[in-house]
């Protein structure tokens, strides 16, 4: 049987992929495997529960919440908050596990179903394979009184607005940003949180419907961002997805500032206060080039992960470092969140700002950007891309070529066949070439 949890929790087509059905028995089984701890010490388990706007989400939360209920937990329900809202609470309720209903910045007929254990961290692989186990045994079955309760969590937003605004160094007073909530989750929070920090706020995307969630909006899309600050003549913008554990800016010509960018500039903050443990920045295989030379010329060790939060926040508990994430914006401040967290991330960027008086531009200057090329090549044998030894020669001999001031990556899919190759040089021209010209080799040589 295919496995249930994927990268990032159960996503699909709501209602097809994710039914009622399948809701209510993953709740089920979840309940068995994460609550247990507190059935042991003869309590009764707390979940937090949570979702993002998405029309779909009301069914399946439904469905997420009778599964709890019916099998013993008490539901602390939070409504429409974002991902890291929600894995907050849960360390901050001291519940023992809890759930979110998202499918981030997938469009609005997906969603998904992730959960969170106590103290608000990601599950690891060998919980959620027990989850998947449990589906197979017979669920809990309390009776009577030993049914858990529903209740709605009212003061779950301002918990987790006061969390956010307890972490910024200095207040925003002075700027003016522009927010794009996506038609998501944060679209209840981030403008409140900004204002309240001191900042101007130009708010767009902060009308969701059910079904507009990250249509043409959000950090997928930042166009229309991008031409908001210019036109307001605001100093930054702020892009989160639909569940806003994301984060991308733009500066005030409407020049985009990515994941990597805002990881250089917030590795060199924390380390010039001599808060950026072990002067250590996690960051993925797929980051920049320029990342780790900006990095090295700081004097700031930057270690590698796997593609994918989750291993940067595998990395981030295992050492205690405090301060990780990707590219594509999900970054991960270990002293505030358990998990990658736009809201938080934008605010300590533009604090980082009023703080120095300095643009996002001169900021982001730490770092040079090398031209990146990526080429999909499907239709291949993934599993021969690291023993062929022609494309292991032809890979050598392309960095050997490029040297310091490029790199070359093949990476298989986990899924699909189809490799993925990609180079960074010094300009792009020399990173189309170098791409095109392993591709081909990869074709070749790979050939189902």
């Amino acid at each position: 049987m295919a496995r249930l949890f994927g990268t990032d929790g159960v996503r699909g087509l709501a209602n097809r992929d994710v039914t009622a059905d399948l809701a209510l028995r993953v709740a089920q089984a979840a309940a068995v495997v994460l609550g247990a701890s507190a059935r042991t010490a003869g309590r009764r388990p707390i979940a937090v529960l949570a979702r993002d706007p998405r029309t779909s989400g009301d069914f399946i939360a439904a469905a997420v919440a009778a599964g709890f209920a019916s099998s013993g937990v008490d539901v602390f329900d939070a409504g429409v908050i974002p991902t890291p809202a929600a894995a907050y609470l849960v360390a901050d309720l001291g519940a023992d596990f809890g759930c979110m209903i998202s499918a981030s910045h997938n469009p609005a007929p997906d969603n998904g179903i992730k959960f969170f254990a106590r103290g608000g961290k990601k599950l690891d692989d060998e919980i959620e394979e027990a989850i998947e186990a449990a589906l197979g045994e017979p669920f809990l079955v309390p009776l009577g009184g030993d049914v858990g309760r529903i209740r709605r969590f009212a003061d779950a937003e301002d918990r987790y607005v006061v969390h956010l605004l307890g972490t910024l160094p200095h207040r925003l007073d002075g700027l003016h940003v522009v927010l794009d909530c996506a038609h998501g989750a944060a679209a209840g929070v981030s403008p409140d949180v900004f204002t309240d920090a001191g900042a101007r706020v130009t708010v767009m995307g902060n009308d969701p419907n059910g079904e507009n969630i990250n249509d043409g909006v959000g950090s997928t899309h930042l166009a229309g961002l991008a031409a908001a600050v210019v036109a307001e003549g605001a100093d930054l913008g702020i892009a989160h997805d639909g569940d806003a554990d994301r984060c991308l800016a733009v500066d005030a010509t409407g020049a985009v500032v990515d994941g990597d960018q805002i990881m250089a500039i917030l590795a060199t903050a924390l380390d010039s206060r001599g808060a950026l443990v072990e002067r250590t920045l996690v960051a993925t295989v797929m980051s920049n080039l320029g990342l780790r030379r900006a990095m090295a010329e700081q004097g700031i060790r930057m270690l590698e992960t796997k593609v994918g939060d989750r291993y940067v926040l595998e990395a981030i508990n295992a050492h205690g470092y405090n301060l990780g994430g990707e590219q594509s914006g999900h970054i991960i401040f270990g002293d505030y969140a358990t998990t990658g967290d736009g809201i938080l991330t934008g605010l300590q960027l533009a604090s980082h700002m009023a703080g120095t008086g300095k643009t996002l531009a001169e900021l982001a200057s730490v770092m040079t950007v090398y031209p990146q090329t990526l080429i999909n090549v499907s239709g291949v044998d993934r599993e021969r891309s690291t023993t062929d030894e022609v494309l292991a020669a032809a890979v050598l001999e392309a960095g050997e070529a490029l040297g310091e001031t490029g790199r070359v990556l093949l990476r298989p899919s986990g899924t699909e066949p189809l490799v993925r190759v990609m180079v960074e040089a010094a300009d792009q021209a020399t990173a189309d070439r170098v791409a095109g010209e392993l591709a081909a080799v990869v074709r070749e040589r790979l050939a189902l």
